[in-house]
């Protein structure tokens, strides 16, 4: 049987959809209380637990000879470090221990790109580069950082982990309306957008979550595997979202010094309205990074093959208006 943490988020219940599909038995660890929605109608075993609970994953690894980790805090507004830590760090500490206290055969950890260290324009992203426990980009980054290299120590002490970086997922199946999912659905709406000059990788989830299995099937233990899609500019993004939709939708770009003192104010109203965050200084600045990104790693060595953008908006699109009764409200 196999674990997987965070199993109701995008990437999670993706992976959970990939594992059923190969005729897999999945254990879906879940928070007590949390809405299983993105669970439902899946034939998995749910497991009430926490990362933070050593005693709870030990219970939940008994039998499992695999554990996919992607449990964790995602958050581009500051102010809330000491919390990614507790869940990122530690928590990724506390699967780690007891993967080797269960003997779980394999693991699997779901990091982030932004988890590298930020090379300049000019130079490939691939997996030469190191982790940044230091990372000044932000609190997420520093985390994930910090988080994969415990992972890469116990694999050189002897645990069979393998780590995977995506870089921005899109697609469906996005129940909790992830930042660049929330963004899409704003833009299929009758009003006017705006967008911020830049460019970024983008993948789609479906890939994604095929590459964490192919990396649990197929990775050398102790590696890491970037799971990226393709460089497209915002403005080409929210072409395709138009063409998808029978709603024209007029927009205009913001120039970046505009938007960059809008981020002064802009996470105290995140804040103040409980709304998903989306112009802040941390998205300003993962846009005009180096967004070159090189998945061919993956590729020669899982057979990673992710598909067009243009095929994953267009099905992402189409499940947003097919599933808005049950996104959760931000």
């Amino acid at each position: 049987m196999i674990l997987v943490t965070g199993s109701t988020g995008h990437i999670g219940n993706v992976v959970i959809r990939e594992l059923l599909v190969r005729g897999k038995k999945v254990r879906a660890f879940v928070l007590r209380g949390e809405d299983l929605t993105p669970l439902k109608d899946l034939d998995v075993e749910i497991y009430e637990g926490d990362v933070l609970d050593p005693a709870s994953l030990e219970k939940a690894m008994k039998g499992i000879h695999t554990v996919f980790h992607l449990a964790g805090m995602i958050s581009i507004v500051p102010g809330q470090y000491e919390l990614m830590r507790r869940i990122n760090v530690e928590g990724t500490r506390n699967v780690v221990n007891s993967c080797r206290k269960t003997r779980v055969k394999r693991m699997v950890y779901t990091s982030s790109i932004h988890a590298l260290r930020r090379i300049p324009e000019g130079k490939m992203v691939n997996e030469e580069i190191d982790f940044d426990p230091e990372n000044c980009m932000g609190d997420y980054d520093r985390t994930k950082a910090q988080a994969s290299l415990i992972v890469l120590e116990a694999a050189h002490k002897g645990l069979d982990a393998v780590i995977v970086c995506p870089t921005g997922v899109i697609g469906p199946y996005d129940y909790k309306k992830s930042e660049m999912g929330a963004l899409l659905l704003e833009w299929t709406k009758r009003r006017p957008s705006i967008i911020i000059d830049g460019s970024y990788d983008f993948v789609d989830v479906r890939d994604v979550a095929r590459g964490h299995v192919l990396a649990a099937e197929l990775g050398k233990r102790g590696e890491v595997y970037i799971l990226s899609g393709e460089r497209i500019h915002l403005t080409q993004l929210m072409s395709m979202v138009f063409d998808n939709t029978d709603r024209p939708n007029p927009s205009f770009k913001l120039p970046f010094k505009v938007a960059k003192f809008f981020t002064i104010f802009t996470p105290l109203y995140y804040r103040l309205t409980h709304s998903k965050a989306r112009l802040t200084r941390y998205s300003l600045e993962t846009v005009i990074s180096n967004s070159h990104i090189s998945n061919e790693k993956a590729k020669r060595e899982l057979g990673y093959k992710p598909r067009s953008m243009q095929v994953t908006i267009s099905d992402t699109v189409r499940w947003f208006m097919e599933n808005k009764r049950y996104l959760k409200q931000s």
